[in-house]
Order: structure tokens, then C-alpha cells, then sequence
């Protein structure tokens, strides 16, 4: 079985990307379990992973590709909390979305995928934007 770890924010569209790519995997049906994974930076309203819509959105794409999944969920440093889900379920690969950010947001604000690719000691995918997006 190939265990994935499938980071998700909040953004819909880059969570549907991500619930695709993985769906698409070979056999995803039968030989892939999916641990999708939201960290909350600040959660004032208290809600649940399954709440949020971009988590809701994988939820949906994965049950309709008939791929199996659980959800996790964590506060903190959203690259901290990636790597540290990845080890605690000793997943065989990350898959995060990309972001379109100019050279100088990357250097002022650093990234999360960046952060996971450097930090990460298993592959990281980066699943990027669709033609047209």
C-alpha cells in the first residue's frame, strides 16, 4: 500500500488539484491510502479539518475515485506540523500545492513548500496549477 500524506489549506482550488493528482495515481483505487492533513494556524472558531473547504473538497474527489483516507489535523507552523504528520504515519511521499509568488515574496516571506521540500527526508510532489489557472 503507498501512503500519501496530502497537505491541504483552505484554498478549494488547490486542494481539488491536489485530491486529482493523487487520485490519478496508478491503481489509486486499490494500492493508495491517503492521510490528508490540515494544520491550523489560528482557528479562533474552533472548527474541525473536515469543516474547512478546502479538506472537504479532497474528502469529496477521494471518496468519488474510491481512493481510502483518513483526515488529520494540527495547529502550529504549517512545515513543521507537515514533516512532523509525515513521520508519525511514515507516509512514503508529501504532496503539497504550489503557489504562484514573486522571487521577492519567496525571500521576504519564505514558503511552506519550500520549507517541507528542504526539510522533508522522504520525496515531496509538488502538484502545480492546471492550463489556465
Amino acid at each position: 500500500m503507498y501512503h500519501v500524506l496530502l497537505a491541504v489549506d483552505d484554498d478549494e482550488r488547490r486542494s481539488t488539484r491536489l485530491a486529482n493528482a493523487v487520485a490519478e495515481l496508478p491503481d489509486a483505487d486499490e494500492n493508495v491510502f491517503v492521510s490528508v492533513f490540515h494544520c491550523f494556524v489560528d482557528n479562533p472558531a474552533g472548527v474541525s479539518a473536515p469543516q474547512v473547504g478546502g479538506i472537504r473538497r479532497v474528502i469529496d474527489a477521494l471518496e468519488e475515485a474510491g481512493v481510502d483516507h483518513e483526515v488529520l489535523e494540527a495547529s502550529g507552523d504549517p512545515a513543521e506540523s507537515i514533516l512532523r504528520a509525515a513521520d508519525d504515519e511514515d507516509v512514503d511521499v508529501i504532496y503539497v500545492a504550489g503557489r504562484s509568488r514573486s522571487p521577492a515574496g519567496k525571500a521576504l516571506f519564505g514558503s511552506v513548500a519550500q520549507s517541507v521540500i528542504l526539510g522533508a527526508d522522504r520525496p515531496v510532489t509538488i502538484v502545480g496549477r492546471a492550463g489556465g489557472e
